[in-house]
């Protein structure tokens, strides 16, 4: 099993509903294929870089995960079928990416957090 980042960028004009239910489908995706979900953080709608299908902002949703390395090209496909994904990136995260993602979660600090100025 291979740790691995998502981040997809879903169309803005979906509802709240909408969005949670595809990140349930991919969620489950992962799931049924022997995978195991580590971490999901939706960000919600936010500007993007540059036009994307003329539309200025996304929904974004990063998904950290377990699965086999075969996998990826079957949930490739499946996002490149859906009309409601903008884009979507899909990482392999080594040990040290995977450790500082758990410290991240536990609260415990980094060293990259910017120092606040009393």
């Amino acid at each position: 099993m291979n740790n691995y980042e998502l981040m997809v960028i879903f169309t803005p004009v979906l509802s709240d509903d909408e969005f949670k239910a595809e990140q349930k489908k991919y969620a489950k995706l992962v799931t049924d294929a022997g995978g195991t979900i580590v971490h999901e953080n939706p960000w919600g709608l936010k500007s993007l870089a540059y036009p994307i299908q003329k539309k200025t902002t996304g929904l974004y949703w990063v998904l950290e995960y377990t699965a086999q390395s075969d996998f990826n090209e079957k949930l490739k496909i499946q996002l490149l079928r859906d009309e409601s994904v903008l884009r979507h990136l899909c990482t392999k995260l080594d040990k040290y990416a995977v450790e500082y993602n758990a410290k991240k979660k536990s609260g415990v600090k980094t060293g990259t957090e910017k120092a606040v100025e009393a």
